[in-house]
Order: C-alpha cells, then structure tokens, then sequence
C-alpha cells in the first residue's frame, strides 16, 4: 500500500470525491469540513492524504487545522502507514476523531501518549417527532452573529476542554454564508437555545452544536430548536439527516432518540498528550 499527499485541495478530489460522497453518513465530517475550505478562505492548509493498493484508492486522511485528523475513511490494514505519513507531513497535529475503532487504532499506531477526550454516538433522523415546548423558533440572521459566537465558544469549552477555540464572529458569519441552518429558540423574544445543520452534501446533514445555557435547562427548549433545525435540513432537501450526541450525557441521547433519531455508530476523539 502506498500513501499520496496531495498539494491541494483539486488534487485530494479528483482522487476521492466521489468516494466520500457515496457514503456521505460515515463520512459526514470530512465532508462539512472540505467544503468549508472549498468554499471559505482558509488560514492553514489542509492535510489531505489518500491511500493506494493496485492503482486504487482505498482510503484517505485529513486534517483541516486546528482540529484533530479525521479517520472515518482510514482503512484499518494502513494506520501505521498513515502514522509515519503524519509524523513527516503534519508533526504538529493534536490528535485524531472518527468511528472509535479507526480512531483508537491510528492513535495507537503512532506511538504517542494520548487520552479520549470525547465519546460520542452518530445518531441517524427516522421519523422526526416535534416535542410541544413552550415558546417558538426562528432561524438565526446576521443580528444573531455575537450572540452565537459566545454561546458556541461556551459550547466548545464545555463539550471539548482540549480544542481550539475557534469560536469569532467571522467564523459564525462565515458558517451563514456558507447557507448553513442555524435555528434560535425563544421564550417572550428572549433566546434561550441554539442548534446548527449543515447545508445537504450528497444528500447528508449534520446537526450541531446544539446548546442551551446552563440558566435554561431542563425545560425542551434543546429538543425543540433541534427538531426544528432538523426540519430545516429536511425542507433543503435532506434525505440523511446526523447529529452526534456525546456518550457521557445519558439525557441528551435519550432527547435525541425521542425526536426521532436512531443509533448507528460510535466514535471517539483522542487528543495527544503534550
């Protein structure tokens, strides 16, 4: 087997376009993440790697800074040929998600002490089931831009101690630019939680984040505004519809099923130790 960096982002799709996008569900994140650098100026450059055996592609690996390598299209037989790629093209990575058993393995492949900062669950919408919440929604506009940029910096801190907080304003005013879903919910015209959806790629989006303050707790208002963003995602002609809810949080994983959303996989984020 062979490892391929690719220059550029041209490159890396010509070589797997069309294989991320045939199963748009698993490869959920690399495909939100490449296309907000297609689309969106970038300040690093992506680490984009593909993985060959006969003349045929067989997998790939990317990172796109500051956040960890993203291994959902890492084939098990080549994580020790991914790690030494990695340590000669992007030494500095922080670490690794993807569906546990391919992050754990390139993680130990590269011989680096590293600790699981996050477990989660990807969830797949079936039938969508509202919940009746007091108050009401609205989609977020330019006005709502300070707003959620705190609310996800608050989000970040809380969920991944360990990630870049990459939370600005330009980043928030980008992601609606981009023609991203951001749903707000109110009570008396006072916000009290957010969630986000992706714009479709091959048919696939992605709730998240989706975060209500500590003060509103309790009350639906998480279930709501994403039931809501959910239908957003189905009304731009979504047929997969994701979300990731974190495995140590019992209660949002059973919100998460009530409105409709199923098991599929689980994933893991290791960061290394510095």
């Amino acid at each position: 087997m062979d490892a391929v960096v690719h220059p550029d982002l041209a490159s890396f799709d010509a070589a797997t376009h069309d294989r991320l996008a045939a199963d748009p569900v698993r490869n959920t994140v690399a495909l939100t993440s490449l296309d907000r650098v297609r689309r969106l100026p970038a300040e690093h450059r992506p680490t984009l790697i593909t993985f060959h055996e006969n003349g045929e592609v067989v997998g790939s690996l990317i990172r796109t800074p500051p956040w960890p390598f993203q291994a959902a299209d890492l084939p098990l037989a080549a994580v020790d040929l991914a790690a030494r790629t990695v340590d000669e093209v992007d030494p500095d990575a922080p670490g690794v998600t993807g569906p546990r058993e391919r992050s754990e393995a390139f993680a130990t492949a590269t011989g680096k002490n590293f600790t699981k900062s996050l477990a989660t669950r990807l969830y797949h919408l079936s039938t969508l089931a509202p919940p009746a919440v007091e108050g009401s929604g609205r989609m977020a506009t330019e006005d709502d831009v300070e707003l959620l940029t705190a609310w996800r910096t608050e989000f970040v801190r809380e969920a991944v101690p360990e990630a870049p907080v990459e939370s600005t304003t330009e980043f928030m005013r980008g992601s609606l630019r981009l023609g991203n879903g951001h749903a707000v919910w109110e009570i008396d015209g006072s916000p009290v939680a957010w969630a986000a959806a992706s714009i479709p790629h091959a048919g696939m989006t992605r709730v998240g984040p989706v975060y209500t303050p500590p003060e509103h707790r309790k009350h639906g208002y998480g279930a709501a505004v994403s039931a809501m963003v959910s239908r957003w995602a189905l009304d731009q002609g979504a047929t997969d519809v994701l979300l990731f809810a974190d495995l140590t949080n019992p209660i949002s994983n059973s919100i998460y099923q009530r409105i409709g959303y199923q098991p599929l996989d689980d994933w893991a984020e290791f960061w290394w130790k510095r």
